[in-house]
């Protein structure tokens, strides 16, 4: 078979699927037609997005030069020193040349060191910290949910004491945040690791033992958003599941007035503190040495 037979019945394969792929977004809705142009990252809802959502595209399309460039050299390679009908032998095989060994050693280098400078750079202006931030959220993942201490408690007339909100096995707690008010989130575990994550964001941290982490970032879109642990961390991991109502500043300072009135005053620490929220371990071992 001759390559242009080939190349013809190649062009009869391929012109199918491409019909197919053609019907197949058409009936797409618009919603995810716009999530293909964002390879598959959800609608942006905070001001870090733009960065790691950009960061995200622009790798891609890195990675797609980079593979096109060795998918044709693989090709050239293979037609350009076939070997053909009525050759003697195999084509000569080159065994050492020593500008081609520096060239394949040094080019990889660069485009790694591109590369971490890239996102070196990216991630220094995403965990950039204004040192001014309008609300102040301390995040605890615990086992098997999680706990929001609002600590931004000047609306509440008192400075001193803030007010919490603690989700459990059976009830998926809700974080409040004000759209486009600066928001310091301070994200802390008191057993496994866990992970804060909120894929509308483009943004998630690791809540370690021990080690108290933080980072800042503004809501910009209101709407109510899906947030999940996105650390294996055990039995439940799958219950720890958390949402996000981005609202007005009117209700979010109703939202903190409503958990106030309600007694949660104070700060939660999830299965370390004394409050021992119900439906986590350690309720449940006392329940059953009860």
């Amino acid at each position: 078979m001759g390559l242009k037979e080939s190349g013809s019945r190649g062009a009869r394969i391929m012109a199918p699927a491409l019909v197919l792929g053609v019907f197949a977004l058409a009936g797409c809705s618009a919603e995810t037609t716009a999530q293909w142009g964002r390879l598959g990252l959800p609608e942006a809802a905070s001001d870090r997005a733009r960065l790691m959502g950009d960061f995200w595209i622009n790798m891609w399309i890195a990675a797609l030069a980079i593979g096109a460039l060795v998918w044709a050299l693989i090709g050239w390679t293979v037609i350009a020193y076939r070997r053909r009908a009525g050759d003697p032998e195999a084509p000569r095989q080159t065994r050492m040349n020593l500008p081609m060994e520096v060239l394949y050693t040094t080019v990889p280098f660069l485009i790694i060191g591109v590369v971490f400078y890239w996102t070196i750079r990216v991630q220094n202006e995403v965990m950039y910290n204004s040192g001014k931030s309008d609300v102040m959220i301390d995040v605890v993942g615990q086992k098997w949910s999680w706990t929001f201490n609002y600590k931004d408690n000047q609306r509440l007339g008192d400075p001193t004491a803030g007010v919490y909100d603690a989700g459990t096995m059976e009830q998926t707690p809700t974080l409040y945040l004000p759209v486009n008010k600066s928001v310091r989130f301070t994200v802390s575990s008191p057993d496994v690791i866990h992970s804060f994550w909120v894929p509308a964001f483009y943004f998630k941290r690791d809540a370690i033992p021990g080690q108290p982490t933080s980072f800042e970032l503004t809501p910009t879109k209101e709407g109510t958003y899906a947030g999940k642990c996105a650390e294996l961390c055990g039995t439940y991991h799958s219950l720890m599941l958390f949402k996000v109502k981005v609202v007005s500043e009117a209700e979010y300072e109703q939202h903190l007035k409503s958990l106030a009135d309600a007694g949660f005053t104070g700060s939660a620490m999830g299965n370390s503190d004394q409050r021992d929220i119900k439906g986590t371990e350690i309720e449940q071992e006392k329940e059953g040495q009860g």
